[in-house]
């Protein structure tokens, strides 16, 4: 491992004009690639103190043992020679687009002699057609099933077509008419192509055509009396109906586009793809890749941040959806242009007519590049992006992030897929018990206990600048949530900036959960209940999930925050002399873990099962405290009007709201509908009337 100092360029050496950098290893094998507007500028950002690097960066900088850099003319230019060299070169720094699994396909060998429909999964083969990908196997088992009533191609495998065709008779399918049996000569080479280019013409979207022909001779067929021919007809509409079903209309006016979502937190990033072709939805993929360390540490830390301030979106998706755009569509027009000349191989070989061929099966780089790319952000250096798009579609794109309308709901549509594949990635992690009984090992030796934690707690505070102060504390046992043990809480304002709120609450709920914490050590589970409200011999309201107490304390206590948050929780601790708990800080931005009177934190490797496991329960604290939050604004929002009329209590605002449904058709009413009310009697509901109408 080397020390970036040893091979750093000599002051003034590096240009200032853009180009493209690689870093690489003793080996002299790339690790990675990247691009800049100004390479001087660029890459003295590698070569400042470490410590303040990003850690994946940090240990990309000690991996390598050199870097050099080529300059180009254009940041276009720059663009395309990164894509070229990560295709190149592999690097493991860089993030890579591939599949977190392999998607199901539907293909068709039109390399063979006699071209047969499967199922597929795996990496892409010479002279397959693929089409898909599907989101489920059974999928494109039932499309296959359904199609092959229509085009009754050969679905059996070498094996069984070579027994077949030496014994002389043919399978099942062959008798039910799902297969054109070609393996004892029911039809001929060139007719069972015939029925290939059909097949592989309705599933590149040809559909029209297809459901034209069968209306036609089902009605002649009932014209001429052959009711069974056309009962039959009538069977092959219904299948082709069923599976135009599963692609309905998404955008009425015929649009071909992909729309493109991300969901991210700190470490990772999961961005989901739906292909729309003439309005429908023809495909979906999705991937989840880790963050680069290059844009990572853009995350705003909300840690020093009232909660309310949190940006809307990730800072890094800008740089995450120009990656994605010149990667996906780079990659997606290699393998177009690879199945055309194989195709083109097929059709001088098996002397297929060219004109049916390409009529079935059109790959062309407009085919994969569609005219139209919905992003949900617009991307990092997006003249530039857009131009590159346009040299690969060979004509112009137009991507832009759609406002309103049909293409602005169908966005929220792939933005909560994205966030649903991210939560998932990160649920099967947490919920795989190998995976789990890993992370409680690494945490053990993380922060050096006898044993493995079996119980680990966490808190996390919301509000919106220092207004309605919440707090959530969740409990995790084996690695997985216990919510029968979850508890939330109304914390008492204080005063200050969001910050030293965070301080304070931090400090008054771990006063709060431990102040009978050596009593809970020596209690049974049925006990009284574990109510915790004395603070300051003040009542501060608790609401709680469960009425049951704690039956046993934690072996872990996270608080959600770095080195202040820690320090405050750890001066609860020395007060009530609690020793046998393990105290950390999460914080948000790196994820560092902060341990009390420790001036520097402990870092985990990014793919630390330990770290998802923190991550999780972090997230769950977050998740538990933000809906308390928002029930708790919304209910004080709802009454604030009626707050400052005299002789109105708590029970009665209650009483009028839910007798008028809301406060604006309360405003609407006249004395004597207030005064229908239930308890409330003409002075009060001249008053009530008053005191509404005043405060306009």
């Amino acid at each position: 491992m080397a020390d970036p100092t040893t091979y750093r360029p000599a002051p003034g050496t590096i240009p200032t004009e853009p180009g493209v950098y690689k870093f690489r290893d003793e080996n002299r094998r790339v690790i990675y690639v990247g691009k800049a507007k100004n390479l001087r500028s660029r890459l003295s950002n590698y070569f400042q103190d470490v410590t303040q690097l990003h850690p994946r960066t940090r240990q990309m900088v000690f991996a390598a043992s050199s870097v050099e850099w080529t300059v180009v003319s254009s940041e276009v230019e720059a663009l395309q020679l990164e894509y070229t060299w990560i295709k190149r070169f592999d690097p493991r720094f860089n993030v890579k687009y591939r599949d977190d699994k392999t998607y199901p396909m539907l293909a068709v060998s039109t390399g063979e002699r006699f071209p047969r429909a499967f199922f597929f999964r795996g990496p892409r083969r010479k002279g397959v057609r693929y089409f898909g990908p599907y989101s489920h196997a059974w999928a494109v088992r039932e499309t296959l099933d359904l199609l092959t009533r229509v085009f009754p191609m050969r679905t059996c495998s070498k094996g069984v077509f070579n027994r077949h065709e030496s014994l002389g008779r043919p399978c099942l399918l062959g008798y039910i008419d799902k297969c054109a049996a070609p393996c004892v000569g029911r039809v001929s080479e060139e007719e069972h192509r015939e029925i290939v280019d059909g097949f592989t013409s309705f599933m590149a979207g040809h559909t029209d055509k297809v459901t034209r022909k069968l209306n036609a001779d089902m009605m002649a067929a009932a014209e001429e009396l052959d009711f069974e021919r056309a009962a039959r007809l009538r069977d092959d509409l219904e299948a082709i109906d069923k599976v135009m079903e599963k692609q309905a209309v998404v955008l009425g006016d015929g649009t071909d586009a992909d729309i493109i979502a991300f969901a991210t937190d700190q470490l990772e990033a999961a961005v989901q793809v739906f292909n729309i072709r003439g309005g429908r939805i023809r495909g979906q993929r999705g991937w989840v890749v880790e963050k680069p360390g290059d844009y990572a540490g853009l995350l705003v830390d909300a840690t020093n941040q009232p909660e309310g301030d949190a940006p809307e979106t990730d800072p890094a998706l800008p740089f995450l959806m120009q990656d994605f755009l010149v990667q996906f569509y780079g990659d997606a027009v290699e393998r177009a242009e690879t199945e055309a000349k194989e195709d083109a191989a097929v059709i001088e070989r098996r002397g297929v007519d060219k004109h049916s061929f390409e009529e079935a099966a059109p790959v062309t780089r407009a085919s994969v590049v569609p005219r139209e790319i919905l992003v949900q952000v617009a991307p990092n250096e997006a003249e530039q992006t857009l131009k590159v798009l346009e040299e690969l579609r060979g004509a112009g794109v137009d991507a832009r992030v759609p406002q309103r309308g049909d293409k602005r709901a169908l966005m929220e549509t792939v933005e909560r897929n994205a966030k649903e594949l991210l939560k998932q990635h990160k649920l099967k992690r947490v919920g795989d018990l190998t995976a789990r009984s890993a992370a409680l090992q690494e945490l053990q030796e993380a922060l050096d206990m006898e044993q493995a934690p079996l119980r680990i707690e966490c808190t996390d505070i919301s509000h919106i600048q220092g207004t309605d102060v919440v707090a959530s504390l969740v409990v995790f046992e084996d690695g997985l949530p216990r919510k029968s043990d979850y508890r939330r809480y109304r914390v008492k304002e204080a005063a200050g900036d969001g910050h030293s709120n965070d301080v304070a609450s931090i400090a008054e709920i771990t006063r709060r959960r431990f102040l009978r914490h050596n009593q809970d050590k020596l209690a049974v589970p049925e006990a009284e209940e574990f109510d915790g409200s004395t603070f300051s011999d003040e009542k501060v309201e608790e609401m709680s999930t469960d009425a049951r107490r704690f039956a046993y304390p934690p072996q872990i206590f996270i608080v959600d925050g770095g080195a202040p948050q820690v320090a405050a929780a750890q001066e609860v601790f020395d007060e009530l002399g609690i020793v046998d708990v393990v105290l950390i800080g999460l914080a948000k931005r790196l994820e560092e873990i902060w341990l009390p009177g420790d001036p520097d934190p402990v870092i985990l490797p990014r793919n630390s099962q330990a770290l998802f496991l923190l991550q999780q329960i972090r997230d769950e604290a977050h998740r538990f405290a933000i809906t308390y939050h928002r029930q708790q604004r919304s209910k004080r929002m709802r009454v604030s009007e009626l707050d400052s009329i005299k002789g109105l209590g708590q029970s009665r605002r209650t009483e009028l709201v839910k007798h008028f449904g809301s406060v604006a058709k309360l405003k609407e009413a006249s004395v004597e509908d207030i005064s229908q009310v239930k308890g409330f009697g003409p002075k009060l509901a001249e008053a009530v009337y008053e005191g509404l109408h005043a405060s306009k």
